[in-house]
């Protein structure tokens, strides 16, 4: 079922860009602990730091790590909606704009791999043709295709395979040869170099962890759950919703306590390690999801509470500038940690890269605020919109 848009003033955008703010500010924190993709812990640390730094490590990770990437994910395909369902009422089909916007996507992920090769954009831009499929499907056949995608039905092949297989014995995942060749031109002085090896090298690494790791079809299916929750108005102010994002929240907890519960249990039920190894992958996948679901229906729920509302209102703005922002944190969080920069990841723990982290951010949200005062987009947010519409 597909429902009127509301305005871009209304409470339901506000939500949107306000979630989209947070997961953007946690997927920062994360990749500051992780000195944007170059795990590194000093060893010259007081073992008090370091009993912190791991601390600090752990709760974030737990709470965050293929959380708020997913929630990215989510709102991709709510974006979508909202373009596709405009140009619908004017008559237009979108498909052909938005594989063109897809396509100035991959530059600008091109453009941020050269300074961090985690970059997503990259996938976004390819793995989001998958909206051009099944757009004008019904809501049903959309949601089973979902479900389908997240179930991971490539790893459960694996899993028969192997189990079929008594001599299979698990190997260390091909994308750690690659991940392997990153210190010679992260930790190197030279930004063509590091420019080099994060395009070719770098890039091959993160798609065959992606693979490895299940989101390359876990993308696509949190893409089409997003346009889902745009056609039946989900992210709206009304009891509808509001019963909806309640049961999600409970259901959800549920879900995630039941599915952490057995992935903890797998390496002791299956001795077998690489039986185990792709349970835990598919469990973690599936773990992630719900809590993924936690963080939105919480958000959701939270942001429609007076008293909550005027502080998650402010993440607002920098959601608004969400490809700025992300594109932004790659290039300074090169330069700080990268060799070519400061090389401060010979220095930084798990709680000094938080505290940087915090920084960075707090600074582009100041920035945030001043440039929407007087522009309707972010920098490259303007640059995206006038050649999607050229």
């Amino acid at each position: 079922m597909t429902t009127a848009l509301p305005d871009s003033k209304s409470p339901r955008l506000e939500v949107v860009d306000a979630l989209r703010g947070f997961a953007i500010m946690a997927i920062m924190l994360l990749h500051n602990l992780e000195h944007f993709d170059f795990y590194y812990s000093p060893e010259y640390l007081p073992g008090w730091m370091k009993s912190l730094d791991t601390k600090v490590w752990d709760t974030l990770f737990f709470m965050f790590s293929g959380k708020t990437y997913a929630i990215f994910a989510l709102l991709f395909g709510f974006t979508f909606y909202i373009m596709f369902s405009n140009q619908a009422r004017k008559g237009k089909d979108f498909r052909g704009r938005f594989l063109w916007r897809s396509f100035l996507l991959f530059i600008f992920g091109v453009i941020n791999s050269m300074f961090y090769q985690g970059d997503i954009l990259l996938f976004y831009a390819v793995l989001g043709v998958s909206l051009v499929v099944v757009c004008k499907w019904s809501d049903k056949a959309v949601l089973i295709t979902a479900i389908i995608l997240l179930l991971q039905p490539q790893e459960w092949i694996k899993l028969i395979q192997i189990l079929n297989d008594p001599s299979f014995v698990a190997k260390d995942p091909l994308s750690w040869t690659y991940f392997g060749k990153m210190e010679g031109y992260i930790t190197g002085n030279s930004f063509l170099a590091l420019v080099k090896g994060n395009l070719f090298n770098g890039k091959v690494a993160v798609i065959l962890w992606t693979y490895e790791n299940g989101r390359i079809l876990q993308t696509p299916a949190l893409f089409m759950l997003g346009m889902l929750l745009g056609r039946n108005n989900l992210f709206a102010a009304s009891e509808i919703s509001k019963r909806f994002w309640k049961k999600v929240l409970v259901s959800a907890i549920i879900l995630f306590a039941l599915l952490f519960a057995v992935k903890m249990f797998i390496p002791v039920i299956f001795k077998r390690e690489a039986v185990s190894a792709e349970l835990i992958i598919i469990f973690s996948s599936l773990a992630n999801f719900a809590f993924m679901f936690v963080w939105v229906s919480a958000f959701v729920l939270l942001f429609r509470k007076i008293s909550v509302h005027r502080v998650l209102t402010r993440l607002e703005a920098f959601g608004r500038m969400s490809l700025t922002n992300y594109v932004m944190q790659s290039i300074v969080g090169s330069f700080i940690y990268y060799g070519f920069g400061l090389g401060l990841y010979k220095y930084t723990g798990a709680t000094m890269s938080l505290l940087i982290g915090i920084t960075l951010f707090l600074l582009q949200y100041a920035f945030c605020r001043w440039w929407m005062k007087s522009h309707t987009h972010g920098p490259l947010e303007g640059i995206w919109h006038r050649l999607t519409w050229i």
